[in-house]
């Protein structure tokens, strides 16, 4: 979208329930083509990596925003598991400094192609080469959605939700603990292997009776 009062727009939004939910007007202050790269371009309909720089991405609101619907746009389908030899193209997205009277910065989006090079080791070194296109970006306006509908866009149905089992969590890194009860443990009654080593000498066990006798008299 292109007109004199705001040239060189780009507006990315989200639908639901057949109606606008949100947007986001960006505008383009450089733009870089594919056609310009010299590297081979990815496949069509590959899932990209996508990574997000500066804490501003999780402080101001209008770039959570643009992270929500950027993340929406490439999506794509949903995977479990993604091998390493079918990720192709790496997206970043990086927020520059703010403007002197605290307004959001320019936002800079670029791709790149993924090769896999020898390492030496079990994992390849990934190396990335600009495929483009590279924006520098200015949001200009942003378009919230009201509560009640982000609410009900957003709601998980029951049969998604995941079934929380009682005492068994999982960390960070998705690592499943598991925490067991268990009852008064009588170690003097465990029976265990008997070993020689362990065993009370002679001598011991005659001092022992001796003393038993002593303290009964």
């Amino acid at each position: 979208m292109h007109s004199k009062k705001r040239p060189h727009n780009l507006i990315l939004g989200r639908t639901f329930n057949y109606q606008i939910m949100d947007m986001i007007e960006l505008g383009v202050e450089r733009c870089t083509p594919m056609k310009e790269f010299k590297t081979q371009a990815c496949a069509v309909g590959m899932k990209p990596l996508m990574i997000f720089n500066g804490e501003a991405f999780s402080q101001s609101e209008d770039l959570i925003r643009l992270k929500s619907i950027l993340l929406d746009f490439f999506h794509g389908e949903t995977a479990d598991k993604v091998s390493l030899k079918g990720l192709e193209y790496v997206i970043t997205v990086t927020a520059g400094p703010a403007g002197a009277n605290g307004e959001t910065g320019l936002v800079f989006f670029r791709a790149y192609t993924t090769s896999l090079k020898k390492s030496g080791v079990r994992q390849p070194r990934v190396e990335l080469e600009e495929m483009g296109p590279a924006l520098d970006l200015r949001i200009r306006r942003v378009r919230y959605p009201e509560n009640e509908v982000w609410k009900q866009a957003t709601k998980v149905p029951k049969e998604l939700k995941e079934v929380k089992v009682k005492n068994v969590s999982r960390d960070g890194l998705g690592d499943k603990y598991g925490r067991i009860h268990l009852g008064k443990q009588e170690i003097n009654k465990i029976q265990t292997r008997k070993v020689k080593a362990l065993k009370k000498s002679l001598d011991e066990r005659q001092s022992k009776r001796q003393k038993t006798g002593s303290d009964e008299e």
